[in-house]
């Protein structure tokens, strides 16, 4: 398509979640402690990890990792919106804009793959306990990891080389608070077919593969629990992995919806989603998967223990 005599968009303007001033404060104020919780919260998790010998198992590497995506999961969009919460004029330069759509699909995508990898985890450690070492020694844990960072990059690379084939030439308002697919699709002045539907294949063949080994996982894993004949043994067992399971269900529950239904026009309750999956679960994350395991309050008191001041004598 020739679009030499159209201005080409250089910038474009974020809507964000609010015009009012007051409220733009009030939004601050809780974005801010938000954010602060995500990368102090997460920040804690990859320090206990690595210095705490007794969490150097395969279940623990892979949280340390998902930590690390969620810092940079929600570091891919909240300080932008956070700083549009300040600012008069909210814009986003085109390249910019096209940066964070990679970073947030990139870092997303991995952390998706990654709790397919806490998944089947799960389930070694559950249904083939004798043998858990084994399956899941260094070099699974790194390959699974490497393979999550792998399909998370194919997939944020597909898209946003769809996106980048678009011409946008006006309007240059994004009704979002970032620059997700969905949101930049409806701006294009180009056909855009073709990248819809490759937005639509890649979550269906990324996301399916995702959530299918995750599903057959705690197929696996539920079965061998309603097997356990003790009642206390069927509590410990679905303990290590009912909060992952619910977070799983939460994430692809409201990912699917944002990106897999057939308008992209953002209203309020995608907006309400899109904060849900990609600012308040890496929030949440620390709390769920960690702070209320034993092993992590014991790393963490032992952790505080050394930073004890001494006293005067």
């Amino acid at each position: 398509m020739n679009m030499e005599n159209q201005t080409m968009v250089t910038e474009f303007i974020l809507l964000g979640l609010s015009n009012d001033p007051h409220l733009q404060i009030f939004l601050f104020v809780v974005f801010l402690v938000i954010y602060a919780i995500t990368l102090l919260g997460n920040m804690m998790i990859m320090l206990v990890i690595s210095s705490d010998l007794q969490l150097h198992t395969p279940m623990y590497f892979f949280l340390f990792h998902l930590s690390f995506m969620d810092i940079c999961y929600s570091s891919v969009t909240v300080p932008k919106m956070l700083q549009n919460f300040l600012t008069e004029r909210k814009t986003i330069s085109a390249n910019g804009c096209f940066a964070q759509n990679f970073l947030f699909l990139l870092s997303g995508g991995t952390g998706v793959f990654i709790l397919s990898a806490m998944a089947y985890d799960r389930y070694a450690a559950i249904c083939n306990p004798l043998h858990y070492v084994g399956t899941m020694n260094k070099q699974v844990c790194c390959h699974l990891l490497c393979g999550s960072c792998i399909s998370g990059f194919l997939y944020a690379l597909a898209n946003t080389v769809s996106v980048l084939s678009l011409h946008f030439c006006g309007p240059n308002e994004i009704n979002h608070f970032s620059c997700e697919p969905p949101a930049l699709l409806v701006l294009s002045c180009s056909e855009t077919l073709t990248p819809r539907l490759v937005l639509l294949t890649s979550v269906i063949i990324f996301g399916s593969s995702s959530f299918l080994l995750t599903l057959v996982s705690y197929i696996y894993i539920i079965s061998t629990i309603l097997r356990i004949r003790s009642a206390k043994g069927r509590r410990k067992a679905f303990s290590t992995c009912s909060s992952h399971l619910m977070v799983v269900i939460l994430y692809y529950g409201t990912g699917c919806f944002r990106y897999m239904k057939p308008a992209y026009e953002a209203s309020d309750l995608d907006r309400i989603i899109s904060i849900q999956y990609s600012i308040l679960t890496p929030m949440l994350n620390p709390v769920i998967y960690s702070l209320k395991n034993k092993d992590v309050k014991t790393a963490l008191w032992k952790l505080f223990g050394k930073f004890k001041f001494p006293k005067e004598s």
